[in-house]
Order: structure tokens, then sequence, then C-alpha cells
């Protein structure tokens, strides 16, 4: 194992003040574990309306390991986690969500496989924590995401996980928006391998992933990794001008063999609506793509810093914000916060 190894550990925080004292407590005894460093822990406060990032600065002036940003105003999870990759400096980062969900004491063996040649451990979920109804919907999500995608997703792995320093570069130079970080984790490459954790349940506060928030993130992954639904429209087209030539088919045999017209005014009505919502679902199926077009083309920086405590490394308006890498994309344009 070499004595040099430093992992970063990624956190991204929102209203989490209560979490927040037994998340450092663990967090910090895990890191005291793994040899190498010095390691570091690097929060990203997306938002917060508590005392969140006030904890996260006393935090900072107490231990050297330990960077806090502060987010201008709420991005989202996928925003805050990416502000989190831009800015840590180790061999490896752990990306976990603060809740206590995942599990902090789960890290060394992420490490130990990182030894052992991998780029990417991901957390496989073996036992969850939640009510019937979620698990059920997250159990149906994997499982059709894995299908429509045009990239190997493994089944029941979130965002936590250990991902090396080339896995992370190739993910900051992933610009887009609407953004589905386990999807590009496995897009990226290299050698990957999956852990079986168990996910807890939350430490205290309440989830800040209600229902449709789940389902924002469930279609940035479709869309982001499948062209699946286009395809299914025209699929769907092409079986509905089948099944109405062979309805015209019967229709002139009704009148010219057996000399009488077809009846079905209430099968026709039918099947006129059914056609319109069916165009209208699709429709929208593609707004949806065309909406994310539209979001890319206006390129702006995936979230803005207003504060840090702690010394970064790197980051910041440095080579790792998202401000620099918006640069690299469009050298022409200047950008400003």
């Amino acid at each position: 194992m070499n004595s040099a190894f430093r992992l970063s550990l990624a956190v991204p925080l929102h209203n989490e003040e209560t979490v927040l004292p037994e998340l450092l407590l663990r967090t910090r005894a895990v890191l005291d574990q793994i040899a190498g460093g010095p390691h570091e822990i690097v929060f990203v406060d997306d938002g917060s309306t508590d005392h969140t990032f006030a904890l996260l600065q006393e935090a900072a002036r107490q231990d050297s390991r330990i960077r806090a940003i502060s987010l201008s105003r709420n991005f989202g999870h996928q925003a805050a986690l990416t502000a989190a990759l831009d800015h840590v400096s180790g061999d490896a980062a752990v990306v976990m969500d603060g809740d206590l969900q995942d599990v902090p004491e789960a890290i060394p063996q992420f490490v130990e496989r990182f030894h052992q040649g991998y780029d990417v451990v991901y957390a496989q979920r073996i036992r969850r924590k939640e009510p019937w109804p979620l698990r059920l919907c997250y159990f149906v999500f994997y499982r059709l995401m894995a299908k429509l995608s045009d990239v190997r997703l493994p089944l029941d792995s979130g965002d936590f996980g250990l991902m090396s320093r080339r896995v992370i570069d190739q993910v900051r130079r992933m610009p887009e928006h609407h953004r589905y970080l386990r999807g590009m984790r496995s897009w990226v490459g290299f050698r990957q391998t999956g852990l079986p954790v168990e996910r807890e349940e939350r430490h205290s506060g309440k989830s800040k992933y209600g229902f449709l928030r789940l389902l924002k993130l469930a279609t940035d992954g479709i869309f982001a990794f499948s062209i699946v639904p286009i395809r299914a429209a025209a699929l769907l087209g092409a079986a509905a001008i089948g099944v109405s030539m062979l309805y015209v088919l019967y229709a002139l045999y009704y009148r010219f063999f057996l000399q009488q017209s077809p009846q079905g005014f209430t099968a026709l009505i039918a099947a006129v609506t059914f056609l319109a919502g069916i165009l209208l679902f699709f429709l929208g199926v593609i707004g949806e793509y065309v909406g994310r077009i539209y979001e890319e083309t206006k390129a702006r920086p995936l979230y803005i810093i207003e504060r840090i405590a702690g010394t970064l490394e790197k980051g910041g308006a440095g080579e790792n914000s998202s401000e620099a890498r918006r640069s690299e994309r469009f050298p022409e344009r200047e950008l400003f916060r």
C-alpha cells in the first residue's frame, strides 16, 4: 500500500445541522484509520437555510482536513456533488451523502479495492431500510434504466462509491447540466467493481429527495443515457400504420365481398383518441430532449460559490472550478459571478 496515498471525501449537504456532528465524528474516525495522507473532507453546503455552514466553518477551524464550500443558492444534489468533485485533491475520492444512509465505515473497503487496481468501486445496496413503495420504485427504476441505457449501468448502485483521480478528471470534463453522476461514472469506463453495502436509515431530519425530485433524477438518467424513448415513438408509429392497413383491408373485404359497410363508430372514436394521446405523449418526450439541448446552449455555470472555509489546495476560481471548465469549453466568452 502506498504510504503517500491521499483520500478525499466529497459530501454534499442541505439543511443537515442535526446530522452534521455525528457525520463529522464518524468520517474523521474513518480517515484516522486509513494509511497515508493527509486526507481531506470536502463539504459542499447546497444553499442551506439552517446553521449547517456555521458548523462547517467551526469544524474547518478545528481540523485542517476539512474544507467547506457554500453555494450561493440551492443548485441541487448533483450540482453540489459536482462542486465537491471539482475541489477534491486526493488520489481518489469517495462520494457519499451527508444523511448517514451511506455508512462511512464502508470506506476502508472501497480503499482496499482501489489498491487492488480498481478505478471505480461503487456500493451495491443489498438492503434498504425505507418504505416498501419506495423500495419497489427503486427496484423497478434500476432495472428499467439498465434495459434502456446504451451504457452498462450496475443494478442497485447509487452515488456512494470511490473514484480514482483519472476517473474524476474525466467526469469533470463533462459539462452537462442535467447530471446523473452514477451514469457518468459508468460511461467513463476503466476497471469497476461493486461492493455490497447495507443502506442505513436516515440519521435524523427529513429527506430532501421527495417524489418529484426522485422522478427528476430518474428522467435525467434516462434522457442522458438513452434515446430509446424516441425510438419507441417510431416503433409505435410503425405499429399503428400496420394496424390501420389491416383495418383498411378488412373494410375493403367487408364492402366488396360481403356488400356491407363496416360498423364501429365507438371503436373509431377510441382509436382516434388513443392515437392522439400517443402523439401528445411523444411530443412531450421529444420536448424533453429539445429542452435539455436548450439548457446546454445557454452554457451557464453549474453552480456559484459564495464562501469557502478551510484551505483549498485547488479550486475556487482556479483550474477545478465550474467557471474554469466553462471557459475551456467556450474560450471566447468571459464568465462573471
